[in-house]
């Protein structure tokens, strides 16, 4: 019998939760933020921290050896170091960030956010870098241009609607001894359409038919009519009741229809895991497409009527993104 799992968060998860509520009470969601003092943190960088540490050694050095000379280069990068700081916080005080646009994606792609970055006044903003906190940032410059489009890329792992963290927007201008930076929250939410995977030709006449629309195939199994007997007709299917009553002889005929235009049908992929077969049905659709071959879809829940362009390939994959996540057993 296997142990339990300790399913009790953990003191890092605490702490990414607490500062998590922080964050949020400080700088709220919102499709369009200024960055002010109460969104901004500022603090040394590693060569910030190694500056102080040559700043430390001149003035011990000065010190033992009463060299004026060093005194005053001590002085004078001490006096740097407490002006930076100012320049490095004044380089991102007043900018605003305004999401334009969350591009869908496809699971396993990266999903894009188009941010729009503009600065109030007429200082120069330098070296700015907005990116996730896990990813490359990309990096623009506000210097001759009042304002500036950026576009952040993050990898999605699963379908549906994806929250992505806090943006990190930061700077170290000018010189990288001080780090400026702040976490904002744009709102963000990307579509995620399921990882298109290939299930074959697209299954034109393959759906069953529904109502009256559909393409008689001979042999099936509804009745279909009457027609003369002619040499081979199958004994099994003589219409014995009309030959007695001194008619003809004729032989029953059968059928059965199958619908001739393309649905893209949930019953089509039967054996299939929940994931595999939206992944086959994304294909599917983004197949037809291609072809201009007018496509339905069928899925548990949705009906769509076969039709083509941007808006019906968009209603089909945002179906396909929105099924219900199946829960593990």
């Amino acid at each position: 019998m296997s142990a339990p799992q300790n399913s009790a968060p953990t003191l890092a998860d605490r702490w990414r939760g607490l500062v998590q509520r922080w964050l949020n009470r400080r700088s709220p969601p919102s499709r369009s933020v200024t960055l002010d003092h109460s969104r901004l943190f500022i603090l040394p960088t590693r060569a910030g921290m190694g500056f102080l540490l040559v700043v430390l050694l001149l003035w011990l050095l000065g010190t033992n050896y009463e060299n004026n000379l060093v005194f005053a280069l001590t002085f004078l990068l001490v006096s740097l170091f407490a002006v930076l700081p100012v320049h490095t916080f004044a380089n991102l005080s007043g900018l605003r960030l305004q999401l334009l646009e969350a591009r869908p994606a496809f699971a396993g792609d990266y999903a894009e956010a188009q941010i729009h970055v503009s600065r109030s006044g007429r200082r120069a903003r330098e070296w700015i870098a907005v990116g996730w906190p896990s990813e490359e940032a990309s990096y623009l410059d506000l210097y001759e241009r009042d304002s500036a489009e950026t576009c952040v890329a993050l990898p999605v792992v699963r379908r549906g609607r994806v929250r992505p963290p806090r943006l990190r927007v930061e700077s170290r201008f000018p010189l990288g001894l001080f780090r400026c930076w702040s976490r904002i929250d744009l709102d963000i939410e990307f579509l995620v359409y399921p990882r298109p995977v290939s299930a074959g030709p697209l299954p034109l006449g393959a759906a069953p038919t529904e109502g009256e629309s559909g393409q008689a195939i001979r042999g099936g199994d509804d009745f279909a009519g009457l027609k003369l007997y002619r040499p081979g007709d199958s004994l099994r299917h003589l219409a014995w009741k009309q030959y007695a009553a001194g008619r003809d002889l004729y032989s029953r005929e059968y059928e059965s229809r199958a619908d001739a235009r393309l649905w893209l049908d949930w019953d089509l992929l039967a054996g299939r895991d929940v994931e595999t077969r939206l992944g086959n049905l994304c294909h599917w659709a983004l197949q037809a497409e291609r072809e201009q071959t007018a496509y339905g879809l069928r899925i548990p829940g949705t009906r769509m009527e076969p039709a083509l362009g941007p808006e019906h390939q968009q209603r089909v994959l945002t179906a396909l993104a929105l099924f219900p996540v199946q829960e593990a057993r």
